[in-house]
């Protein structure tokens, strides 16, 4: 009986709304298509805690931060947690991994399960990076997207051909500041992409701790992500709005430029898969760790509840399974990869991996109907006014129709959260009827029995995932993994960097 492989390609901060499959506005991924194409797009999926390493843990082990030990990007993975990648290796699997691991680089924060393995330390560098393996660390000539695709191609070449292998191909790309490769340096040149409908969100009625963030285009972008200082004529209050325009078509055109590679790169990989003849029993996932704001609501980067940070891209091929141009609308989360992927390599999940949370969704990839599937995601961002972009920390439940938003205000000993209190605050939308995210309604009596209805929703779902409420200042903390001390003095200095030169 021939085994399923998996190839897993995750990006950094690549949002669905830049993916043409996803209806982008603003370009053309035609590889990525390509998967849709060939295979499903899920439209509903979404990460548990939108911030790098978080989801990483989450997707490893399909678990919450608060099961596996990362709740911010200083925080390291409980090793005592398993993955399923140890689980499919010890069941005969070759494994290997190439490119970001962002999970920590010293002891038992390396990469475990894997045969092979080869990563940038912490966010790594777009061009010759220094990359880390079971040997040492060593300059790769050459641009991180291009290398980790090489990497990748040449481990499948030499790979063990009479075992079934798991390949995680993680790129650094397009995570900030933005490099693009010398081929696509031309694209997006002319100062002309699009600008999202919410570009001038006024943020009337959000929370003060959303309006506090430091993430607008506007004011918070740094010359240090740009590479280029403000001309004059566009400084000061009176020019905020063309600085913002200014700024976005700069943002926007390196972004897009570095995706140009990944998608150049996904379409070779895919390219040698068929070559090798090892398409049709393969199952290829393509996504990213979590979304990213692209202008949307006047913001970049991440992290809070809104669907562009929310949302994971998610296409997957796999002929032997999955009907070409299928579409799955049902809910997914991070933390339901690792259970799917084992379901679909013939292992049992609840026994190879008891601490997961998560589901497998097989099932719904083979176009069937799963009559007791979850109809919302529990959401929950730890890193409590985070030292640069200030975002609060916040629980909340999505399903088809509303979101509900708790910013309950303090840090719970987080570490990189400040120990600032804020005051609780609430928001709720309506995404039927608001599905652009502007009008909070969450004191809104014509909403009042609604929220009722997703605040009993919500605190089943964290009963169900076995996480704390916030209660006030004696709420119990959980006990987090180790953090790096001296990336948070790093971190303080960039932060005072940028303010000095914002």
């Amino acid at each position: 009986m021939t085994r399923t492989n998996i190839v897993f390609i995750m990006s950094d901060d690549h949002a669905a709304h830049a993916i043409s499959a996803y209806g982008s506005r603003v370009n053309t991924t035609p590889n990525l298509d390509r998967l849709a194409d060939e295979g499903v797009r899920m439209d509903a999926t979404y990460c548990t805690n939108a911030i790098c390493s978080p989801s990483r843990a989450t997707i490893l082990t399909g678990t919450y931060s608060h099961i596996n030990g990362v709740s911010s990007i200083w925080t390291e993975m409980d090793y005592r947690v398993p993955t399923f990648v140890e689980a499919m290796r010890d069941s005969g699997f070759s494994t290997a991994l190439f490119g970001k691991w962002h999970l920590g680089e010293h002891g038992r924060s390396l990469p475990r399960g894997f045969d092979d393995w080869k990563i940038f330390p912490g966010q790594g560098d777009y061009v010759d990076p220094e990359m880390i393996d079971a040997r040492g660390s060593s300059t790769v000539p050459g641009y991180a997207t291009d290398i980790v695709t090489d990497q990748a191609i040449d481990w499948l070449d030499n790979r063990d051909q009479d075992k079934p292998f798991c390949l995680m191909v993680h790129h650094k790309a397009p995570h900030r500041p933005w490099v693009p490769d010398d081929k696509h340096r031309h694209l997006y040149a002319d100062g002309d992409i699009p600008e999202p409908e919410t570009f001038f969100d006024d943020h009337a009625t959000r929370s003060k701790a959303v309006r506090g963030v430091h993430m607008t285009i506007a004011d918070d972008l740094g010359a240090d992500d740009l590479k280029s200082d403000v001309p004059e004529h566009l400084r000061g209050p009176e020019n905020r709005e063309a600085r913002m325009r200014w700024k976005y078509q700069l943002y926007m055109r390196d972004y897009l430029q570095c995706i140009q590679s990944i998608d150049d790169n996904v379409g070779r990989l895919l390219d040698h898969l068929d070559e090798l003849g090892l398409s049709e029993n393969t199952l290829v996932v393509y996504t990213s760790d979590q979304g990213f704001f692209l202008g949307d609501h006047g913001w970049f980067d991440k992290r809070l509840m809104f669907d562009q940070s929310l949302q994971m891209p998610m296409l997957i091929r796999w002929p032997a399974q999955i009907a070409p141009g299928s579409r799955c609308e049902e809910i997914i989360t991070n933390a339901d990869f690792a259970p799917t992927f084992l379901d679909a390599c013939g292992l049992d999940a609840a026994e190879v991996l008891p601490d997961a949370q998560g589901r497998s969704f097989l099932p719904l990839l083979r176009g069937e109907q799963v009559a007791d599937w979850p109809d919302a995601v529990y959401y929950r961002y730890w890193e409590h006014d985070d030292p640069i972009h200030n975002a609060p920390a916040h629980y909340g439940i999505r399903t088809a129709d509303h979101k509900l938003i708790h910013y309950y205000g303090a840090g719970l000993g987080v570490p990189g959260a400040s120990e600032r209190i804020f005051e609780p605050e609430w928001e709720l939308y309506d995404l039927r009827a608001d599905p652009a995210e502007l009008t909070n309604l969450a004191d809104d009596p014509a909403h009042a029995e609604i929220r009722r209805e997703l605040e009993a929703k919500l605190a089943g779902y964290q009963q169900h995932y076995a996480d704390e409420p916030y209660t006030g200042p004696g709420t119990p903390q959980p006990q987090w993994g180790p953090h790096d001390a001296d990336m948070l003095d790093r971190v303080e200095k960039y932060v005072a960097e940028i303010r000095a030169t914002s």
